[in-house]
């Protein structure tokens, strides 16, 4: 069996943006985030006013924020990645949806974390619950061996995160879980789909296709 889960909102409700942005002022960049916020303020109001799509936008930020990552080598790309895990991501957990991850991960199926997050982050998150669990996130683009700041591909999201899992797996998964109507094509593609404390579109989605909903 092949179990693939959703990462923020699914098995944690903390947020790697936010993370992020309180590394990058403690630990020696805070000039180059404040430049980075300032300007991206504007449009994060307009979507606050509903005038841009708020989907959108978040997956903007998370492409150019990856600009800050300029310089680092994979070393520090993966302290900064625990980083996240240890101050945002796992002490937000959610209890349940990580106690199915760790019922299937115990039996000894395949499971993948697939995400939008960036990949040293999803990694990180796999490790604290064990070896085997495998990560699919958002890729940096690296050269000589150090980041440039950009993405090595678009962000994992979507129809791209439906796409790259089933490659990854050579089929679609026996079950997915998400917590977003974003997440529709990854479920739409699992054999059985759970929805994780779903948003209103994915929850009426869940009702008439008959999701469990955790």
């Amino acid at each position: 069996m092949t179990a693939v889960f959703d990462l923020e909102g699914t098995l944690t409700a903390g947020e790697t943006w936010k993370a992020l942005a309180r590394y990058f002022q403690t630990h020696g960049r805070k000039a180059a985030y404040d430049r980075f916020f300032w300007r991206h303020l504007p449009g994060a109001l307009l979507t606050k006013a509903g005038l841009l799509p708020k989907r959108w936008y978040q997956n903007l930020w998370m492409q150019n924020l990856a600009r800050l990552f300029a310089g680092m080598d994979a070393e520090e790309l993966a302290r900064v990645a625990d980083w996240v895990v240890e101050e945002e991501l796992w002490p937000r957990r959610k209890e349940k949806a990580l106690a199915r991850l760790r019922e299937l991960y115990q039996g000894g199926h395949r499971v993948v974390i697939a995400s939008g997050a960036y990949q040293p982050v999803v990694e990180a998150f796999a490790r604290r619950i064990g070896p085997g669990v495998e990560a699919l996130g958002t890729p940096l683009e690296l050269r000589d061996g150090r980041a440039t700041g950009r993405l090595a591909g678009p962000m994992n999201v979507g129809k791209v995160k439906a796409e790259r899992v089933l490659k990854l797996l050579g089929g679609a998964p026996d079950l997915a879980f998400g917590d977003t109507a974003a997440d529709l094509p990854l479920l739409l593609l699992a054999k059985e789909a759970v929805a994780v404390d779903p948003d209103r579109r994915l929850l009426a989605e869940a009702e008439t296709r008959g999701f469990e909903v955790l």
